[in-house]
This record gives C-alpha cells, sequence and structure tokens, in this order.
C-alpha cells in the first residue's frame, strides 16, 4: 500500500484519526504477538510488570487506562498463570506481578514485539518515529495538564 494513499474516510476529527491509526498499528503488534498467545494490552501489563509488582493504580496510569479497565485486562492473565496478585508493604495496596509463567511468556514475546515494532519503524524511518514519539508524548503531556492528571 503506497504511503500517499488517501484516506478513505477524511475526517477532520483527530480523535478518529489517532483511533483509526491506533486501531492499525495494533493490529500489527496482535498478528506478532497472537503466535504466543498474547495481545499488544496483555504483552503491555506483563512487560511494564517485569521488573517488580507494581501497584494496581501506578500501573493504570502508566498504561493510560483507568483501573477497571485494566482490572478487566488483567483477568485473562490471572486466569492464564502469567500474573497474581501479592501485597504490597500496605496490605490495602493491590500490586500485580509477574509469575514465573508469566516471565517465560514474556521472554518468548519480547521478539514477537520487536518484530512488530521494526515493520512500523521501517515505515516512518528514524526522523518520521523521532517525530510521532516526540508528537505523542507532547500531546499526552499537555492531555495531562488540560485534564488536571486526572487519567
Amino acid at each position: 500500500m503506497p504511503a500517499t494513499t488517501a484516506p478513505t474516510t477524511p475526517s477532520v476529527c483527530t480523535c478518529f484519526r489517532l483511533r483509526r491509526a491506533s486501531r492499525r498499528v495494533t493490529q500489527v503488534y496482535d498478528h506478532e504477538l497472537a503466535a504466543v498467545g498474547l495481545s499488544l494490552n496483555q504483552y503491555s501489563i506483563l512487560r511494564r510488570s517485569e521488573r517488580e509488582p507494581r501497584a494496581l493504580g501506578e500501573l493504570a496510569d502508566e498504561l493510560g487506562m483507568d483501573r477497571t479497565t485494566l482490572t478487566r485486562n488483567l483477568s485473562p492473565l490471572v486466569d492464564a498463570g502469567l500474573v497474581a496478585t501479592v501485597r504490597g508493604d500496605d496490605a490495602r495496596r493491590r500490586m500485580i506481578g509477574l509469575t514465573p509463567a508469566g516471565r517465560d511468556r514474556l521472554a518468548r514475546a519480547k521478539p514477537r514485539w520487536r518484530r512488530a515494532q521494526d515493520v512500523i519503524d521501517a515505515m516512518l524511518g528514524d526522523t518520521g518515529i523521532e517525530r510521532l514519539h516526540g508528537d505523542l508524548d507532547r500531546l499526552d503531556d499537555l492531555l495531562r495538564e488540560h485534564l488536571g492528571d486526572a487519567t
């Protein structure tokens, strides 16, 4: 598909364009990660829980999800034995940690994630990727300020 092909549904809506591109990018990652039985959301949760158990609220914030959405996304990972709920220093804090099976699955998923990343990187090139990442990080910062960090 040529890079200059115009979208079939032109829109001035920034949200529409971001969501459409996000869905398509997610499909590239999901296609690769399906080989190890993970979705991109599941991979992201495992990856961000890799070093140490994470508090549910902190993990949700880092992923840009609300706690309810994160809990819903955690359920299949818990059922599959890839993550477990562990106690934090404060017994009231719910912490998410990887199990040995979760670490193994993540290790098998990383090369698949890398392949998907390489596909997207090749499409945009180094300069395009740097610009996109910078623009997205800047937009995220501005939205956090606008929303009063209530996300």
